[in-house]
């Protein structure tokens, strides 16, 4: 009988055990999950901002020459 009941208790602490490791990646998820989502954004912001610089710059052929040329 004590043999079977230190069963169980190896068997519930080996499952509390796999519920906290279970918890702490969710948390790890969950923030990657906003570290993802706010590097999209970051992107987006910067494609925009490069596709904007690049509608201002002229081709090099247009463009005037300093003034110590």
């Amino acid at each position: 009988m004590a043999n079977s009941e230190q069963r169980f208790i190896d068997i519930e602490m080996a499952i509390s055990n796999l519920e906290r490791i279970v918890d702490d990646l969710n948390n790890v998820i969950i923030a990657q999950g906003k570290d993802i989502a706010f590097l999209q954004k970051q992107n987006r912001y910067l494609i925009e901002a490069l596709r904007n610089i690049q509608s201002t710059v002229k081709p090099l052929e247009e463009e005037t020459p300093p003034p110590h040329y």
